[in-house]
């Protein structure tokens, strides 16, 4: 290897001289409710893409009968969640009321704003068997002057997602647009969000947009002559054009406008700090709404 290899891969961290990746980020491994996640983002070295300020991949993961995803009530301000299935079947409530299943290929867009409560576990029917889950869970932040907006809920059954081949590629836009293809779920700033799946030695030009990240979520690619192997993002620096699949793989492409930082304290996200406290404290003295048919349980308030 040249020295000049040695540098580019120091740390995980493309350094200078590396003209298409910025950096590399691993996942690093998080208990939640009864399984275990992949944290992409936030990260010591990179806290957002665009708007995008929170990564986690799930799986894939095997559940057997009478276990599965159990995610208590929690609480949210300041955000976005973005809740999308490759496999397996959850349910999601809130404190609006809402009751929705989640199936692979479907959005669940919960606009947390000014405060609201949710649950994401799993119907009886459901638990009864062995399982598969297999997803991913994004927030994105909101502009500051939509941050204490009023919560609301948004479902986007797979049907309504568009897809399209380009070059041989298959590809998803899941929120903005991308290829002459726009999706409808909603935004609040210049946002992009898809997936592609490659076949080995397939490649695919990149959409531009002002910030752009590559997770790799199954097999590896090559980018400007360097590999991104599985379980990986690959934040880019701007002018990329192509990427190449190493062998077959299925990858999410994230981005958008850049963004003002961002106070982040557990679920509480606010580009005042200020803000963030007022919501540690809601939490802890019971100001925020329950969730209907799910108001028995919470989790508390981490020290």
């Amino acid at each position: 290897m040249s020295n000049f290899s040695r540098v580019c891969e120091q740390d995980g961290e493309v350094h200078g001289g590396c003209e298409h990746i910025e950096m590399i980020l691993d996942g690093k491994e998080k208990a939640l409710g009864g399984f275990s996640v992949r944290r992409v983002l936030p990260s010591v070295r990179r806290k957002l893409v665009g708007p995008w300020i929170f990564f986690d991949h799930m799986g894939p993961a095997e559940f057997l009968a009478g276990h599965g995803v159990d995610v208590r009530p929690h609480p949210h301000i300041g955000i976005a969640t973005v809740t999308y299935l490759f496999e397996g079947e959850m349910l999601h409530r809130d404190s609006l009321g809402s009751e929705q299943r989640i199936l692979p290929g479907d959005i669940n867009l919960m606009v947390a704003g000014r405060g609201i409560v949710h649950s994401e576990r799993q119907r009886p029917e459901v638990l009864a068997a062995p399982q598969r889950i297999h997803a991913l869970q994004l927030w994105l932040v909101l502009p500051i002057g939509q941050e204490e907006v009023d919560p609301a809920f948004y479902h986007y059954p797979t049907g309504k997602i568009p897809s399209a081949s380009v070059d041989g590629v298959q590809i998803r836009v899941m929120m903005g647009r991308a290829y002459g293809v726009t999706s409808p779920v909603k935004t609040f700033s210049e946002t992009l969000y898809m997936e592609a799946q490659l076949e080995c030695g397939q490649s695919l030009e990149l959409p531009d947009v002002a910030e752009r990240a590559i997770y790799v979520v199954a097999g590896a690619l090559t980018i400007g002559g360097r590999r991104v192997p599985q379980h990986s993002m690959a934040i880019l620096r701007p002018g990329l054009q192509h990427v190449v699949a190493d062998e077959d793989c299925r990858i999410a492409l994230i981005g958008g406008e850049p963004f003002e930082k961002r106070y982040v304290d557990w679920n509480f996200v606010s580009s005042r700090k200020g803000r963030v406290e007022q919501a540690r404290e809601d939490w802890l003295n019971g100001r925020f709404p329950s969730v209907p048919n799910d108001d028995t349980e919470f989790i508390p308030l981490p020290e």
